[in-house]
């Protein structure tokens, strides 16, 4: 019987320059797998988030095992799925879809990365009051991983009150019984207030990226007490992370959260265990080629 071979594909708004493909086909190489990975450019095919679920169906039909899902389809996509995981239900918002004897089955890895990141980078890390930057769909998965890590007290900052409102609500309902999680939210002017006593900060907002350089925060309101994490991966160290490095502070950047996801992914669709060391080493590389070419993008 022939070696089965997998087809994966990502759906999403300007997926070209995506370093998830390269990821998973090198960490498939190295367990001898036969593995192709190829993006589905929703810009480039001129097709709205709701194709979502076309692209999928047609996915089944020519032997796809497997999509990531990315913007702006995250949240679209979860009506086309027949089951839904757990956390991606509870999210409202799917990053990958398996194709299980024809079903469509949805997962959350963005969450899982960065849960999986936090305990290999940071596994002393205190927990006891977190400020969090951004309540959008990456700023989700990390409130809900920081939750179930076990956080005493978490602060969200972010510019749309109602938003980060929604995302309160969303972590009380899902609070297992016993476990009391103290929140609050703010905007840009809490951040002087809350970070200097924190133990913890981590940015899930876009600043930092190429496209958004600098800091999200002011450098002068951290401090060596803090653990800091960043979700933005490109550069390799934002800003941010450089800032709170030379305070002395224990740093996660953001490719600890990128690898969690892609080895997640590659797991669930293969079964195998993939080697994270491995794969950050790889993501380093692909990375430095592009700012030594000066070919910086921003995606996931």
């Amino acid at each position: 019987m022939a070696e089965h071979g997998y087809l994966m594909g990502l759906i999403g708004d300007g997926v070209r320059p995506s370093l998830t493909p390269p990821m998973h086909e090198h960490e498939a190489t190295a367990h001898g797998l036969r593995y192709v990975y190829r993006p589905i450019d929703l810009t480039e095919l001129g097709l709205p988030a709701t194709e979502v679920g076309r692209l999928l169906t047609t996915g089944v039909e020519l032997g796809f095992d497997a999509f990531n899902i990315t913007h702006p389809c995250k949240q679209v996509v979860l009506e086309f799925l027949d089951e839904i995981d757990p956390a991606a239900q509870r999210l409202g918002a799917c990053n990958t879809v398996l194709i299980n004897d024809g079903k469509l089955v949805g997962f959350n890895t963005d969450r899982s990365g960065f849960a999986s990141g936090l305990a290999r980078e940071l596994p002393d890390a205190d927990l006891s009051d977190v400020v969090l930057l951004g309540a959008g769909g990456a700023g989700s998965a990390v409130a809900d991983a920081l939750a179930g890590a076990g956080v005493a007290r978490l602060s969200i900052i972010d510019p749309d009150p109602q938003r980060a409102e929604a995302l309160i609500a969303q972590l009380n309902a899902a609070a297992p019984a016993g476990h009391e999680l103290v929140t609050r939210t703010g905007e840009a002017e809490q951040a002087a207030q809350w970070i200097p006593q924190a133990t913890g900060l981590v940015n899930a907002s876009p600043i930092g990226m190429f496209s958004h350089p600098g800091l999200p925060v002011d450098a002068t309101i951290l401090h060596p007490g803090l653990w800091v994490a960043d979700i933005v991966y490109r550069p390799a160290r934002t800003a941010l992370i450089e800032a709170a490095a030379a305070l002395g502070c224990a740093v996660m950047p953001g490719k600890a959260m990128a690898v969690g996801q892609a080895a997640d992914t590659f797991q669930l669709v293969t079964g195998l265990q993939p080697d994270r060391d491995r794969m950050r080493s790889h993501l380093d590389w692909l990375i430095a080629e592009e700012e030594l070419t000066g070919d910086l993008k921003d995606h996931t």
